[in-house]
């Protein structure tokens, strides 16, 4: 029985012991594999403490809270993985010529991951959106909910979860409705009859952005004469809420209805396009002339 233990320890030592290349052994690399799990597991628990214990107790904005931990965290696993190495024995400067080698390889096949991981650094670095922004970039309208070093989720207003890119967010035009100021001005654009009173139309549309809860009082709504149209006079009704950071398209349908109800009451005429139509009797002369023939 010892003796079979004994031919078991040798084989596991001498398999613990084969070298690789570079002087890397089995042993090594299952170490470091270990050390790089235990870096790991201590990074998140370290993120989870700084933001709830420590973070959450500051008066910065839960986005900024969040860009720190993340960098904190990311900091953590690159000196951890490098203790790693450290305490391993193996030589970094013996890989140079390896990970050169396979950076020029994997780099062509990775640089749209690349791209998205520096992109990544960027925003949390500059931060022109953060956690719980409304925005707007390559088609996707919606809610910022998570932000990682590759990708952002948007929720949009359909309760639908999007994945972007972040590079997307550096290369093309990102509209943040909730940048600095949560407040916008949302324009609802209203046609009457030729002949309406319009004295009476401004007053009818401040009274509607008055009866919207949502509405802001100040700054103050407005009434924009916009132009003469083919079959009607074209107005806007500028209203201020800060409501666009949540449901846009649920304000403007709520105040087409105060709209229409206050128009419907007041007998002022939302008009549709008309053409009119002539019809002329008879038969053309060449028609008539043909026919007497």
């Amino acid at each position: 029985m010892n003796e079979t233990l004994q031919t078991i320890k040798q084989f596991c030592v001498k398999v613990w012991n084969t070298e690789l290349f570079a002087s890397v052994t089995i042993g090594s690399i299952l170490l470091l594999l270990i050390l790089f799990a235990s870096v790991i597991i201590i990074e998140r628990i370290v993120q989870k403490q700084l933001i709830r214990r420590f973070l959450s107790r500051t008066k910065l904005q839960s986005s900024l809270q969040f860009g720190l931990s993340r960098i904190i965290g990311y900091t953590l696993i690159a000196v951890g993985f490098y203790v790693a190495f450290q305490l391993v024995g193996v030589d970094l400067s013996s890989l140079a010529i390896i990970a050169v080698s396979l950076g020029v390889g994997v780099g062509f096949g990775l640089q749209n991951i690349i791209n998205n991981f520096v992109s990544g650094i960027i925003i949390l670095a500059e931060r022109p959106i953060s956690i719980g922004d409304r925005i707007e970039v390559a088609g996707v309208a919606g809610r910022v909910t998570k932000m990682q070093l590759r990708s952002t989720t948007v929720v949009t207003n359909d309760n639908i979860t999007m994945i972007v890119p972040n590079a997307d967010f550096i290369s093309n035009t990102v509209t943040n409705w909730s940048h600095g100021d949560p407040k916008v001005r949302i324009r609802v654009p209203v046609g009457v009859a030729y002949g309406s009173d319009l004295k009476l139309l401004q007053q009818l549309l401040l009274e509607a952005a008055g009866e919207h809860p949502k509405a802001l009082r100040d700054p103050s709504p407005v009434v924009l004469f916009t132009e003469f149209g083919d079959s009607s006079l074209n107005f806007e009704l500028g209203v201020w809420t800060q409501e666009m950071t949540a449901t846009p398209v649920h304000f403007t349908s709520e105040m087409n209805f105060i709209i229409e109800q206050k128009l419907r009451e007041n007998d002022i005429e939302i008009p549709f396009p008309q053409r009119d139509l002539h019809v002329r009797s008879g038969l053309p002369a060449a028609a008539e002339a043909s026919s007497e023939d």
